[in-house]
């Protein structure tokens, strides 16, 4: 049973297949853990020539997405899975990290804007269908967010479009599922599994390359001492990171 659909609304669907279709997300759908739709903004534009965008109202340079062909296509999305969730990349939106992905992937319950904190943490067997929304040339009519469940930045700058933010949702997300990465703990003890962690350091063969060697308390085999030596070095690159 599929765990997450994405349906992705886009100009450039070719330009997301490649890394859709490659490595941990290739297994990932082909495993049926998710599902990827592409829905072209083209084909609900305006006109003959299928215009999406326009100049804005009181001046400025670029084009903006029109609201009509984004709320077609979100529409027609929601009028087959009336439950699915409309994602939209914007600088405005809530700063992504580790907490969200794990809410996203219903590990934690998210929140939209008209949710309230005492949301209800979804039961694992229900599936999840998300429409990422990918803006693109100046921006976007800011009635299109009035559609939208959620609100994403990656940080503060600024894309060409909502495409790379929408593999980046996909990817942090599908590789938490049950089933995606090999081990069973892989997503468990990485940097930020819990908050505001950083990930160990990490050593494999050989023990000695180049004169850099190995920590003698990992070639140890005393697992006690492991653990205790990974928790102060994760502890020393958090605080580095301040």
């Amino acid at each position: 049973m599929t765990q997450i659909k994405f349906t992705i609304i886009t100009l450039f669907p070719e330009a997301l297949e490649p890394y859709l279709s490659s490595s941990m997300l290739y297994k990932a759908r082909e495993r049926g853990i998710i599902d990827i739709e592409y829905i072209n903004l083209r084909d609900f534009g305006l006109g003959p020539h299928r215009s999406v965008d326009d100049t804005p109202y009181g001046g400025g340079d670029g084009m903006l997405l029109r609201p009509e062909p984004a709320f077609a296509a979100i529409e027609s999305v929601k009028a087959q899975d009336s439950t699915a969730e409309v994602i939209i990349p914007t600088p405005a939106g809530m700063t992504w990290n580790q907490t969200l992905v794990r809410q996203f992937a219903s590990l934690d319950a998210p929140k939209t804007r008209q949710q309230s904190d005492d949301i209800q943490r979804p039961t694992k067997s229900q599936s999840k269908h998300y429409i990422i929304f990918c803006p693109h040339y100046e921006g976007f009519d800011e009635r299109i967010l009035n559609i939208c469940d959620y609100q994403i930045s990656l940080g503060q700058y600024i894309l060409t479009g909502g495409e790379l933010p929408a593999l980046i949702l996909i990817d942090s997300i599908t590789r938490l599922l049950p089933g995606v990465l090999g081990g069973e703990t892989s997503a468990e003890i990485e940097s930020f599994s819990d908050g505001g962690n950083l990930e160990y350091p990490q050593y494999t063969k050989p023990a000695d390359f180049r004169g850099m060697k190995v920590p003698e308390v990992l070639l140890s085999g005393h697992h006690g001492k492991i653990a205790e030596w990974r928790a102060l070095e994760s502890a020393k690159k958090c605080k580095n990171m301040l």
